[in-house]
């Protein structure tokens, strides 16, 4: 006889159960079709379902459709538009392991690999038969026998004195015990995508959802502030970026209206009103990737600085920067987040169209930085973050500065961002720029991949020092290269190879 602990709802009383003379090994338990073929030679592909006797000629089919059912919330809470908690109540089965209480400690770290972990259980329970014991919940799609034990398992329960045998446990999952895309994916008509992400900007969810699911808007925005920790509001952009101030609107899905936030980026602390600025938590690699390039002294131009993602960790780097951004509310929390990083002394704040701070204060303090003698100049850098139409912006630098050409290693280096749908990106982000200056940047610029935007759709930071014909007046254009020879290039991981361009990714 064989003790199979199954305690019901209503009562929380043990039920001992006879099972039939099958030895340890073929113990069933459900999640798994154990064939038995030893005993049923002669009815082929037969197998033993559980302790009901239940009999099917296509047991993997049946078994890989139990397994994706075992931890999906009930069947009828499909279609629900408005959240129902009470509606996720599940009954399921599941492997446990006997052990004495004073061993569990040691042996739960022998059994990580196979102890369940699901949210909201606990992995250890107690006997109710036997208050001296424990059980272990085991994860059903690992643990079918004992036989499904690795050998250094089996080895630690043989040195624990602790006995193989599996045995049956009835577990109510709640709505606790889901994840956001299992209750989603129940949820949501069938074979549609679900949410698998969002931006998440300090306590705000900001999520991108799509024409099928906004039906679901509002359970969605619940579901997402119930299943993330330190989420309590979900919003759903409802326009495009506007290219102006680069804010779109949003609509609170669920919680609480309040956008003022605060995010910590690269060691940096911001904050902010969501809803009047732009933030991107994606792009917290390549404002690394670009602080990265500045040393000790150089100048950095921020022409769309935004709330200080690129100026802010250049000033803390002892870097000169003048950051720019036409929206007043950007300009507002870039003032608040230069002092509250303490680098407000470093940092000059410009509220001005992207042009009129190019051809104003970037020109005025070039026209000094260059006059400078040699050894005392440092490299400067002009980051200008506004992908949708920076590469228009370049114009600016056209004839920008008088007198005489400085030497070419003192250019200002350009690091411009842009959208690109086309089959070569690279290329296609360096025609652009190169149309605008009225020169060829394909032999002499490196082009960094930032990431995917939309199917078809990259972002990509094309990097060039300005070329004296381009950017002195009165000077002559070659058409490939300027006057100045090809930029040098600046050693990054994930780099390969397109044509004679550098193309490199974000990891």
């Amino acid at each position: 006889m064989r003790v199979v602990w199954r305690p019901f709802i209503s009562s929380r009383r043990l039920l001992k159960v006879e099972n039939c003379n099958a030895t340890v090994s073929e113990l069933l338990i459900p999640l798994a079709w154990i064939t038995v073929t030893q005993k049923l030679r002669k009815v082929p592909d037969i197998f033993f379902w559980g302790q009901r006797k239940r009999f099917s000629t296509m047991p993997e089919i049946e078994a890989n459709k139990r397994d994706s059912e075992l931890f999906s919330p009930p069947s009828d809470v499909r279609g629900m538009t408005k959240l129902d908690r009470t509606a996720f109540k599940k009954t399921v089965t599941i492997p446990v392991l006997k052990v004495r209480k004073e061993i569990v400690s040691r042996l739960m770290r022998s059994l990580k690999r196979v102890a369940l972990q699901r949210p909201g259980i606990k992995r250890v329970i107690e006997d109710p038969e036997d208050e001296e014991s424990r059980l272990i919940m085991l994860d059903p799609y690992k643990m079918f026998t004992c036989d499904s034990f690795e050998k250094a398992e089996l080895s630690t329960l043989k040195q624990l004195n602790v006995n193989p045998q599996i045995s049956k446990y009835s577990l109510e999952l709640t709505y606790d015990n889901f994840k956001s895309e299992e209750i989603l994916r129940a949820v949501l008509p069938k074979g549609q995508d679900v949410i698998s992400g969002f931006s998440r900007v300090g306590h705000i969810a900001h999520l991108n959802l799509r024409d099928h699911q906004l039906p679901f808007k509002h359970l969605i925005g619940q579901v997402m502030i119930d299943k993330n920790p330190g989420i309590t509001s979900a919003v759903n952009k409802i326009n495009n970026i506007d290219n102006t101030y680069r804010n779109f609107q949003m609509e609170v899905l669920s919680g609480e209206e309040n956008m003022l936030t605060k995010v910590r980026e690269n060691n940096s602390t911001y904050e902010f009103d969501f809803s009047k600025v732009y933030w991107n938590p994606r792009l917290s690699t390549e404002h690394s990737r670009i602080t990265e390039l500045l040393k000790p002294g150089d100048v950095l131009f921020d022409v769309f600085a935004g709330v200080g993602p690129f100026a802010v960790p250049a000033a803390k780097k002892n870097c000169t920067v003048f950051a720019n951004d036409l929206n007043p509310e950007s300009h507002k929390w870039l003032l608040h987040n230069c002092k509250l990083n303490k680098v407000d002394q470093k940092v000059k704040v410009f509220n001005l169209d992207g042009k009129d701070f190019l051809q104003g204060p970037v020109r005025e303090e070039l026209m000094q930085q260059l006059a400078l003698p040699k050894e005392r100049k440092h490299s400067v850098h002009i980051v200008m973050n506004l992908p949708a139409k920076a590469i228009e912006f370049l114009c600016a630098f056209k004839s920008l500065l008088d007198g005489q050409p400085c030497s070419s290693d003192l250019l200002p280096i350009v690091h411009c961002y842009s959208f690109s749908k086309d089959v070569n990106p690279a290329k296609d982000v360096q025609q652009q720029a190169g149309a605008v200056l009225g020169i060829s940047l394909e032999a002499c610029s490196s082009v960094h991949l930032v990431r995917n935007v939309a199917p078809n759709k990259e972002m990509l930071c094309i990097t060039f020092q300005i070329p004296t014909s381009v950017l002195y007046k009165n000077q002559t254009t070659n058409l490939e290269y300027g006057e100045d020879p090809p930029l040098k290039r600046q050693k990054t991981d994930n780099v390969f190879s397109e044509g004679n361009t550098q193309i490199a990714s974000n990891t």
